[in-house]
């Protein structure tokens, strides 16, 4: 339904709808002002919504609203402005340990159909997933076997299927994301300072945002 124009609105009404927006905007304006004060001077560069996050968090420090003011206040730019050629996925870092998990095809599907011969490994579907242990992080490097018969010249490829996932196509592996979940529901710990913890720990940089709508979308 279309709202209605501004001068066919009943001049009372249109009085009531004034005084509403005006004081909707004292009320923000209030609330702006009390955070501020509550986080200190480096928050007045800070936008609604990295304000509105911040107070979502408990236990933030001083520390993360100066860091969170540094990035500046993206969150308050139109979404085209701040739309980058996306640079494609995300690669992690080499220096990171490399622990690789086959998955074979199953035997039931190693036979070629139409010769009946055993289709040989011909190569692997490979995808990454930064994997945590207690007090060590790690990429989880998953295999997947492709395999072909070698003795047909035709189609006939067969890859092994692929795990369930808690998200498709996520950076953080199943065990990752339920140790963010945990620290944040369990131990308090917010999301901003797991992600400066990632990035002091193995350098994936991993933003608070990009964290929650992983871990809370």
């Amino acid at each position: 339904m279309t709202a209605p124009h501004a001068s066919s609105v009943h001049p009372a009404l249109r009085s009531q709808l004034v005084t509403a927006e005006l004081r909707i905007e004292k009320l923000e304006l209030e609330r702006r002002k009390r955070l501020q004060e509550k986080y200190g001077p480096a928050s007045e560069h800070l936008s609604d919504q990295q304000l509105s996050l911040l107070e979502a968090e408990p236990g933030v420090s001083q520390v993360e609203v100066e860091a969170e003011a540094q990035r500046g206040p993206w969150l308050d730019r139109p979404a085209a402005s701040r739309r980058k050629p996306h640079p494609g996925r995300q690669r992690l870092p080499e220096q990171l340990e490399r622990k690789e998990k086959i998955i074979a095809v199953p035997e039931s599907e190693r036979q070629c159909r139409r010769c009946g011969r055993e289709m040989a490994v011909i190569g692997y579907e490979e995808n990454e997933q930064l994997e945590v242990i207690p007090a060590q992080r790690y990429v989880l490097l998953t295999r997947r076997e492709k395999r072909a018969c070698s003795g047909c010249k035709g189609p006939g490829v067969r890859t092994a299927p692929a795990p369930e996932r808690i998200l498709e196509k996520c950076l953080l592996s199943d065990g990752s994301i339920v140790e963010c979940l945990m620290a944040k529901y369990c131990d308090h710990l917010p999301l901003y300072r797991q992600s400066v913890m990632i990035e002091r720990d193995c350098g994936v940089e991993l933003h608070r945002a990009t964290l929650d709508g992983w871990c809370c979308g």
